[in-house]
């Protein structure tokens, strides 16, 4: 399920066209099917601007209730605090329309609904695993040179897992920054 998140998030940066442009709306969709359509409301313009791209993720809020206490202290020391982010999307990527969208389709998730409008993005997931289920949502702002978005998730493994649940809530906020420099994708 940790692929599903790292699919579904990136997603939302290929949401990123302008705030008067498309309109798409998917119910019980794939993530290919989701992506499809955001391609195809782009209408032949660009969705992002090619570049360097940093951001801020932060995770405001993760509870893990089987977690033992010093690990749970560990985690509350974590919370709220940003972690930078920095990746190259090329004109190729771009012109693909698959500029943030870099992953496969995850055929255990399906998006409940997923609206993208007027410069905003309101979107629900949930994946079914023999692991164990997610369901996450996704808001926010965007715009062909950023994007704000909110995510929310809560992980519930199957059978005796140890860690059992999970809940988190995060946000991103991301902009172009200019041209790509070749340092974008090293470790930080």
């Amino acid at each position: 399920m940790k692929t599903s998140i790292a699919l579904a998030l990136p997603l939302l940066a290929l949401a990123a066209c302008n705030s008067s442009g498309p309109t798409v709306t998917a119910t019980n969709a794939s993530q290919s099917e989701v992506a499809a359509k955001v391609a195809d409301a782009a209408n032949g313009g660009d969705i992002v601007k090619p570049g360097r791209w940093e951001g801020t993720m932060t995770m405001g809020d993760m509870k893990m209730p089987n977690l033992p206490p010093e690990q749970q202290k560990m985690l509350s020391s974590k919370l709220g605090q940003s972690h930078t982010i920095v990746s190259c999307v090329t004109p190729e990527q771009v012109k693909a329309k698959r500029a943030f969208f870099t992953g496969q389709d995850d055929k255990e998730c399906r998006y409940d609904h997923f609206t993208m409008a007027g410069g905003k993005i309101d979107a629900a997931m949930h994946c079914d695993t023999g692991s164990g289920t997610m369901n996450a949502t996704m808001s926010g702002d965007y715009a062909p040179d950023h994007y704000h978005m909110t995510m929310t998730s809560d992980t519930k493994a199957a059978g005796n897992a140890p860690y059992g649940t999970m809940s988190m809530t995060m946000t991103i906020d991301a902009r172009r920054t200019g041209e790509c420099r070749g340092d974008e994708n090293k470790a930080r």
